[in-house]
């Protein structure tokens, strides 16, 4: 293709690249390397059947023809409320935040020397919801609301010393979150027990949640709260909370009431509805929890020089440490959006957080006096932002409401409901009284909508982070500082394993900052959402072109929940057969923890499955265990290319396999970079994938989230792909709170799939592939690749053995990884699949430079280590284990046996670098002896860690 081509911009290696990449590679062609590389029996013999115009489009004429499309959605003043509000970003953070590619494009905090901007943002979230729920600590967010209810249930599950297996349940909580904890109860066998918070006091069970405000926007009464919380604890119960952080700054928080656990969403603290995502929620607990608690969590601890540090404490997730055990199967969060949060709670401040809620509050006190005044009935006794009210007829209220360009929640054929947010002023509520037709009132004298019972006394965010940054000039910079301590794909190459780091393209980005996909309520009526759904249909009809699938669903908002709405089908899919009895999963030994745990969760049996010495799956041992499973056998579940980044060539056979015995072939698309326009999951034998737009289709990572994981089916499972409330298909419960999960993020998939065309999407798999074996070549002789397939080729990615440098020199894994920072490079995949070795994905995006300097990078290194080898420095004395270098590590007294300058600049390329890390190893054993995960000024931890001696 042509320069002008978009493909062009997005893959890196041009031709005279390629040339020199397939000479070092030992073979002709691409053509030739992929007829090596992957088995004939799943290569496809056609291009990908995509739209012809896909490929043929300009940047330009994309963003045309998706604003044509975007233009189909009405943006209406949203009153509907139910855990979605309008709300404002500040142009600051939106600038300088979600559409930065500082802050969009980085990966996990998995190494945190350079990850302390996102980290101490995180952080701020962390304190930020933990004060404002009045409990000790907060996770760095969940995926959803309704998701975060049920990490809540079964965290309780765990946490309670009663035998009851009853979680009792609020009747006034919102419909979507009691859809989905439906869906998460039955198959770990959890019963609901529903009803009204009055009677909640005398029910048995072993944790309770209520709804504080309610659904209905009442608030329920502090002294029926506590005596609930009191009959669980007497019973060895837990007290769960689903709360409004807004809410919060008025009322009495869930901490104070003596719950144990609190959950909710932040999306109201600046970040845009996005017809339902992404937003980040919360689980909030006391520090007696804190061990139980899923998902990930930023605490502080010291580097080598004693300075104070951020990383991910406990950082092992559950589902490495308990596998088919764990409870909670979640991989990931919502990084981006909490951070926008957190930063938002820090731009305004209690003061400015509290007159928001106040305002809102009065607001809607003076609606409801208005519409009392004239005779409308108003069911509510109290309130903080919404209210139910009963009609003669809703279809007519709702017409009348969409005369004046607003949503109304639609609540019954009698009874509508409003919710007032941020951006609600004066004119609304004279609006939602000529809506109902009333004169409305005057604002004086008008009172709260709660009693002063009810009131918050406690004070909340006195951090200095909460005070400092008002102005928007201090805003600025503090967001720049923040940036510049992390390493993100807008300065280096990320050769992370698995994960997929490539190009986020700005044209891919851009829209979803546009007012018509930001702005839509994902309960808003289909009339309004008709470039949504045409998008989000054109973008499942995408996806099943390039699998070979039937069927989409893009409800999953990650990885892990569409492993587990795939997993849910296949259940759904035996029982609708009769065969109940089929509850066996076979996982692979290498696979990811989270297959284990979401087979778990939908309440399958794991049996683990040998690899061979080549890495691959023992074909021998799964014929055993599919016979030993007989009729129980459920599914197999496997990744592919392999989780060691191999194509095996017995996939086919394994598919067949399980298909005699009646099971059918899950495989985890965590790999599809390597698929795409080459081969079909859904020809080549599997029944079930879960996809990763986040990976393979271009959603940026994000400091570790959003991401969508859709779950793509053949026809036979196409009735049991996620239901939701609204938009009920199937016996399947939700997996999430909207009903097209992220739906905000959804335009960069498509723009990537319809700028690339089948011919760009093709060529990326293959410069993938390219890519990957040109860094084997190049690294073999330097360090082992631990897996190869046919003809010694590799998929997208390879596995480069440290464990013989090791076990000669002592130098470890981690300290290569830390070494690479001071060539500024994020480290490879890290110990998985295999401890003690590094995966390393190049994608197809890097240019040959970009990978040469990496590839130098590893030489020097192992240069390094050959010197430890031969005397010259003790492993204790080497560069690699004093790295990560700051600039403060070098400027003061030298002692070690190297020169300084060799600490700061490992070649002469690194003499021109810019980055440096802004601390030193992380000691990550004594941030968990020490457990801290919410902020203050990093001062004090200075001053402490000096008090005690560093």
């Amino acid at each position: 293709m042509g320069t002008d081509h978009f493909s062009a911009r997005h893959i890196g290696i041009d031709d005279p690249a390629r040339q020199h990449m397939l000479n070092v590679i030992g073979v002709q062609s691409v053509a030739e390397l992929i007829d090596q590389a992957v088995p004939s029996s799943i290569l496809m013999d056609e291009k990908l059947n995509l739209n012809p115009r896909y490929g043929t489009f300009s940047e330009s004429s994309v963003t045309d023809h998706l604003r044509n499309i975007a233009s189909q959605n009405i943006v209406r003043t949203s009153l509907i409320g139910q855990g979605y509000y309008a709300t404002h970003t500040p142009r600051v953070i939106a600038r300088n935040v979600l559409e930065n590619p500082a802050w969009y494009t980085s990966y996990t905090p998995y190494q945190p020397e350079i990850s302390q901007g996102r980290l101490e943002a995180l952080l701020n979230f962390q304190t930020m919801v933990s004060e404002l729920v009045g409990l000790d600590i907060a996770n760095a967010s969940m995926l959803d609301e309704s998701t975060a209810a049920a990490e809540a249930m079964t965290m309780a599950l765990r946490l309670s010393k009663s035998p009851s297996t009853v979680f009792i349940v609020d009747a006034d909580t919102h419909p979507q979150t009691l859809a989905v904890l439906a869906t998460r109860a039955e198959p770990i066998g959890i019963t609901l027990d529903v009803r009204r918070v009055e009677e909640m006091a005398t029910a048995t069970g072993f944790a309770a949640l209520v709804s504080t405000p309610a659904s209905s926007g009442t608030i329920p009464d502090p002294g029926v709260v506590r005596r609930i919380v009191d009959h669980l604890h007497e019973n060895g119960g837990i007290a769960v909370a689903i709360t409004d952080l807004l809410a919060c700054c008025l009322v009495v928080p869930p901490g104070e009431l003596g719950f144990d656990i609190a959950v909710g969403s932040a999306q109201r603290f600046g970040v845009p509805m996005g017809f339902g995502g992404p937003h980040a929620a919360f689980l909030a607990t006391r520090e007696t929890h804190a061990r139980a608690l899923p998902g990930r969590l930023v605490g502080v601890s010291t580097d080598t020089a004693g300075r104070p540090s951020l990383r991910l404490a406990l950082q092992t997730r559950e589902q490495h440490i308990r596998r088919e055990k764990a409870t909670s199967n979640i991989c990931t969060a919502q990084a981006l959006l909490a951070n926008i949060a957190g930063l938002y709670g820090a731009w305004h401040g209690p003061d400015g957080l509290t007159n928001i809620a106040e305002r809102i509050a009065h607001l809607t006190s003076l609606a409801v006096a208005g519409l009392r005044a004239g005779g409308v009935d108003v069911s509510n006794e109290t309130w903080f932002d919404t209210v139910l009210i009963d009609v003669l007829d809703a279809a007519a209220t709702h017409a009348a409401a969409l005369t004046h360009n607003v949503l109304l929640r639609s609540v019954s054929s009698t009874r509508v409901g409003f919710s007032l947010d941020e951006t609600s002023t004066y004119d609304t509520v004279t609006t939602l009284w000529k809506i109902f037709g009333v004169a409305g009132v005057d604002a004086v004298g008008v009172g709260p909508g709660f009693m002063p019972e009810h009131r918050r006394t406690s004070e909340f965010l006195t951090q200095s982070t909460f005070h400092r940054y008002r102005t928007e000039h201090e805003m600025l910079r503090y967001l720049r500082r923040l940036a510049d301590k992390d390493l993100a794909l807008d300065r280096t190459m990320i050769p992370l394993g698995s994960c997929t780091m490539k190009l986020n393209a700005t044209v891919e980005m851009e829209p979803i900052s546009w007012p018509e996909f930001a702005n839509i309520h994902p309960y808003a009526p289909a009339s309004d959402t008709a470039g949504y759904l045409q998008l989000i249909h054109e973008l499942e009809d995408m996806l099943i072109a390039i699998t070979g699938y039937d069927a989409v669903s893009l409800q999953p908002n990650a990885g892990s929940q569409g492993e587990f709405a795939g997993l849910l089908a296949i259940r759904a899919y035996h029982r609708s057969n009769g065969d109940d009895q089929r509850v066996i999963c076979l996982i692979p030994s290498s696979a990811h923890g989270t297959n284990a745990a979401s087979a778990t969760m939908a309440g399958l049996h794991v049996v683990v499955v040998s690899c061979d010495e080549h890495g691959n799956v023992d074909m021998v041992d799964l014929a055993t265990k599919c016979e030993q499973a007989g009729n129980r056998l459920a599914a197999l579940m496997i990744t592919y290319p392999s989780t060691h980044g191999v194509f095996e060539s017995s996939v086919t056979d394994m598919c067949a396999l399980v298909h005699d015995h009646g099971g059918q072939v899950y495989v985890d698309g965590a790999n599809l970079n390597a698929l795409v326009g080459i081969a079909q999951p859904g020809a080549f034998g599997a029944d079930v994938s879960h996809l990763n737009l986040h990976k393979t289709f271009c959603i940026p990572h994000g400091g570790g989230g959003p991401g969508v994981g859709p779950v793509a089916v053949r026809a036979h499972l196409a009735a049991f792909l996620p239901s939701h409330p609204l938009v009920p298909t199937g016996p399947v419960g939700p997996v999430s709170s909207a009903p097209y999960g992220s739906a905000g993020i959804l335009p960069i998939s498509w723009v990537y799939i319809a700028l690339m065309g089948a011919q760009g999407l093709l060529d990326a798999t293959r410069y993938a592939i390219l890519s990957a074996n040109y860094i084997a070549a190049r690294l073999g002789e330097h360090f082992p690749i631990l897996y190869s397939g046919n003809h010694s080729r590799i998929a997208h990615e390879c596995i480069l053995d440290i464990r013989p440098l090791t076990k000669r020199t002592g130098i470890t894994v981690d300290d290569v990884a830390k070494r690479l920072m001071d060539h500024g490079f994020h480290a490879p995949t890290m110990s998985f699949p295999v401890a003690g070795t590094l995966m390393v994905e190049p994608t197809e995006s890097e240019t040959l430079h970009e990978i040469d300097r990496f590839c130098d990078a590893m030489i020097l290194i192992k240069g390094e280590i050959d010197r430890v080898e031969a005397g010259d420095w003790s492993a204790e004395d080497s560069p690699l284990r004093h790295a990560p270098h700051t600039v403060e590590d070098v400027v003061g007294e030298w002692t070690r046996a190297y020169p300084r300058d060799l600490g700061l600049y490992p070649s002469v390329a690194t003499r021109t670098r810019l980055y440096f890390p802004p601390v030193s190893r992380i000691d990550s054993a004594y941030g968990d002896r020490h457990l801290v995960c919410s902020c203050e000024p990093l001062e004090n931890y200075a001053r402490e860690v000096v008090t005690n001696g560093g």
